[in-house]
């Protein structure tokens, strides 16, 4: 048996240039790499949210500690990390009144409910955008947790609170169109139903539809619980948080600190080895579930740098899947427009063509498809196809020692294909990335030529790049690492107007 290899852990890059492994590590001892003056937050909220954010903003500017739990470091306090002010006081401030949540919650269509009370909050902030002297950087949308509870698929509200009833189902909502009589009764019925209809356009969730419906303003938003920022004070029967934070709660701290700072435009790390001229793709496929067509998917595109940024390109809505294989694929034409806009945005930015694209998905690609990447692939840049997959499982056991092995480690197949161990032990921690025995990804360069052992250091690199998570390390690389979010926020409605937009958008 060939024996494993150990890809060495990426640095990440800081201020003063200075680098580390660990995110919270660099950022607690030289600060981000891009600093901004400070934070001006809008909120949507009621009045009781308001407070608890308002709490919240003022108890993170305090060093949190994590209860018992030595493997996920302190949280120093937000302007001592990232040298940066976001004062509780200075915000702008839109009320959603718990009378208003109350007329549109209690209504037994799960698509209604949900629709509306999205209407609701998008509302306020889309006027707030247009009338406001003062510029907001991140929009807060602080939720009851009742919406959380009964804004999602397949949430049921119980009989005894429902206080508005359905008046279409959803099959006939499916094929209904409005045709008026020559009675205004049934015509103002009618009309009723045709709004009921349409909300099942979209998808009965709240936070996936928010950020759908928002797109088009170009609108950085955190959707946050009022339970998460104050689980304390939300107690079950026998008295205790029902949602108990205090062995992880400096590690919430450095998550919604690090999106925050990431949302308002502060670049908290980059990747610091990682080689120059190099585009990252991470292609996006959502089967459209309201379609008639169980073929019709959606299709984006993740493009990240070597700067670490990255955008989403939202391609063509058609019949890329195929339910006999569970694969999806472009046709020629949508192929080369989805990889064209990826390259000039690229060239925009960057004022030329990459030197390399790594496309990442987790289908091979076929010889149709990859045939019309290449034909608007600059001569240039060298393309190549990796596939990234969970679907060979390898399990590997350690006869001595009480930990399972190393993230880093890696098992080469042959030239084109390896197993990598994204998550494992982590000797900085003291501790494993995985609760159970790690599994490792299967990566394959299905298409072009690369160095394998570049590519797993590549992949690697890029697990340390999801700014809404401030931990050690994620299992999947950022190019595929939200891509079922993306889809599911690309598909929330069947008219999605999605330009070119940072990734901060989406997450």
């Amino acid at each position: 048996m060939k024996e494993l290899i150990y890809i060495q852990e990426p640095n990440i890059l800081f201020a003063y240039g200075q680098k580390c492994a660990d995110a919270r590590d660099g950022l607690a001892l030289f600060g981000p790499l891009n600093k901004i003056f400070g934070i001006k937050s809008g909120v949507v909220a009621t009045q009781e949210g308001l407070n608890i954010f308002k709490n919240y903003i003022n108890h993170i500017q305090k060093p949190i500690f994590n209860t018992n739990n030595i493997t996920r470091p302190m949280f120093p306090g937000f302007e001592a990390v990232f040298v940066c002010k976001w004062n509780a006081e200075s915000i702008v401030y839109k009320e959603v009144t718990n009378e208003e949540i109350g007329k549109l919650l209690f209504n037994e269509s799960t698509h209604k409910r949900t629709y509306d009370l999205v209407t609701l909050f998008i509302n306020k902030i889309v006027a707030a955008n247009k009338n406001e002297d003062e510029n907001v950087d991140v929009w807060f949308v602080v939720v009851p947790d009742d919406i959380y509870k009964y804004c999602r698929p397949n949430s049921i509200l119980p009989k005894d609170l429902i206080k508005t009833k359905s008046i279409i189902t959803k099959s006939k909502a499916k094929n209904f169109t409005y045709q008026p009589t020559l009675f205004e009764e049934i015509n103002t019925e009618l009309k009723e139903q045709e709004k009921e209809a349409l909300t099942y356009n979209y998808d009965a969730q709240f936070h996936d539809q928010l950020k759908a419906r928002l797109l088009q303003y170009t609108i950085p938003t955190q959707i946050i619980r009022e339970s998460t920022l104050a689980w304390r004070n939300f107690k079950n029967k026998f008295g205790a948080p029902f949602r108990d934070f205090s062995k992880i709660e400096g590690h919430l701290a450095w998550t919604i600190s690090t999106a925050t700072f990431y949302k308002a435009g502060g670049k908290p790390w980059k990747l610091s080895d990682i080689r120059s001229g190099v585009c990252y793709l991470g292609l996006v496929y959502k089967q459209i579930e309201k379609s008639k067509n169980p073929k019709n998917a959606c299709c984006a595109a993740q493009m990240f740098l070597d700067n670490g940024d990255g955008t989403v390109f939202k391609g063509e809505v058609g019949p890329w899947y195929n339910p006999e294989k569970g694969e999806f694929h472009l046709k020629p034409k949508e192929a080369k427009a989805l990889l064209t806009q990826a390259l000039e945005s690229y060239k925009e930015q960057n004022g030329e063509f990459p030197k390399e694209i790594f496309i990442h998905a987790k289908t091979r690609f076929n010889g149709q498809e990859w045939k019309a990447f290449q034909e608007v692939i600059p001569k240039e840049t060298n393309l190549v196809g990796v596939t990234i997959t969970k679907t060979k499982p390898l399990k590997l056991f350690k006869s001595e020692g009480n930990y399972p092995i190393m993230r880093g480690n890696a098992f080469v197949v042959n030239e084109k294909s390896a197993f990598l161990w994204t998550v494992g032990y982590v000797p900085k921690i003291e501790s494993t990335l995985s609760m159970e025995v790690p599994n490792p990804i299967f990566i394959e360069i299905n298409k072009g030529e690369a160095d394998i052992e570049q590519v797993l250091k590549d992949i690697l690199a890029l697990t340390k790049l999801n700014y809404n998570a401030c931990i050690y390390a994620d299992g999947v690389p950022v190019t595929l690492r939200f891509a079922d979010k993306i889809g599911e926020i690309l598909t929330a409605s069947i008219d999605i107007k999605a330009p070119p937009l940072a990734f901060k958008y989406y997450i």
